[in-house]
């Protein structure tokens, strides 16, 4: 039995959290921290969790946790992450940050991007980059986990086979992306609002979002050397998801068979990525409520230049699912277990 806490349970991705380990036979959850809701039951917050988990939440108490837990999920907002999770290492347990505190392997890029001081920066020299589908052996042996956004485990994925095979002239790419609203947290801001979202797309954080230094660091370790890209984000009126279309100019001829044979051929050990044949392009609720990452590929012939659209579920795959598939593997389990389920699709 894996002894399981939950740090920022109240959440959309805590409480995402929840409901995945609450299915769970080989897992028990023995602590939620949430600050704002202490004495409150988890199942009074969110009332789709009563007879599924009625645990009360509590102020963060490093002791109790180093006794009761043997994992701990830490899905706190940047910058507080990176003050808990020293002692809880410290105290020997495996911890699964949420958080962009230790997806990095260059304190400098993060104050950079983060615009703060890291205050553990040897912390970053333990901790590995939770993508699976590509850190999968360091994964293994890890104790520290910085689990990746989800915009970019959506366009990692989507640009790797062609950033990896040298398909695409490194400097070309250029990625367009969109985000429902959960995607910005529970927290109270009026660009979130009902009325300001619905009906409504918006970019923001034009050339600026520090989702794109996660994306170049990740793809310039595929590359073995640097890379710069353009990443454009948009806030779209749906509540979940992440959906990407990414553009790069080939280096060689290539049709859209070509490619998504490259794809299915780079892919074909991974469980949780589907690649469309093709002709077919995948949609924001085909992955909805899942851990799936569909990607579509096209050439555009005419400008030798390739088009892949990647969707993920923001809370799921670009979150809370993607934690537990890191849990799985840091406790040799079957990666897919307790998040192979399909999408809700409606």
């Amino acid at each position: 039995m894996i002894r399981v806490g939950v740090l920022g349970a109240t959440g959309y991705a805590g409480e995402e959290l929840v409901r995945i380990l609450s299915g769970r036979d080989d897992v028990k959850i023995t602590m939620l921290v949430s600050h704002s809701y202490v004495g409150q039951k988890m199942s009074d917050v969110y009332c789709h969790l009563k007879g599924i988990c009625d645990i009360e939440c509590e102020d963060l108490d490093v002791e109790k946790a180093a006794r009761e837990c043997d994992v701990v999920f830490t899905a706190l907002p940047h910058g507080a992450s990176k003050e808990v999770i020293p002692s809880l290492y410290d105290a020997g347990l495996r911890v699964i940050d949420l958080s962009g505190d230790f997806r990095y392997n260059d304190a400098a890029v993060y104050e950079k991007w983060y615009g703060q001081k890291h205050s553990n920066p040897e912390l970053l020299e333990v901790s590995v980059y939770g993508l699976c589908e590509l850190h999968r052996d360091e994964i293994k042996n890890a104790r520290l986990i910085g689990n990746p956004g989800c915009y970019t485990t959506c366009s990692i994925l989507g640009m790797a086979p062609l950033v990896k095979e040298k398909k695409i002239d490194l400097h070309s790419i250029i990625i367009d992306a969109k985000s429902g609203v959960s995607g910005a947290g529970r927290g109270l801001n009026i660009n979130y609002h009902f009325c300001e979202c619905t009906e409504n797309i918006m970019a923001y954080k034009v050339g600026t979002h520090r989702h794109t230094s996660e994306i170049e660091q990740e793809l310039s370790l595929l590359a073995g050397e640097e890379i710069a890209l353009s990443f454009t984000p948009h806030l779209v009126p749906m509540k979940r998801g992440i959906f990407a279309t990414c553009y790069a100019n080939l280096t060689e001829k290539m049709t859209t068979e070509d490619a998504v044979e490259l794809y299915k051929s780079f892919y074909a050990d991974e469980k949780f990525v589907r690649v469309y044949d093709a002709g077919k392009l995948p949609e924001s609720n085909h992955v909805a409520g899942s851990n799936f990452v569909d990607i579509g590929v096209v050439v555009d012939e005419r400008l030798n230049r390739v088009v892949v659209i990647s969707a993920i579920d923001n809370l799921f795959k670009g979150a809370a699912g993607q934690a537990v598939q890191n849990m799985n593997i840091m406790f040799g389990l079957d990666e897919g277990k307790g998040i192979s389920n399909a999408g809700l699709y409606l």
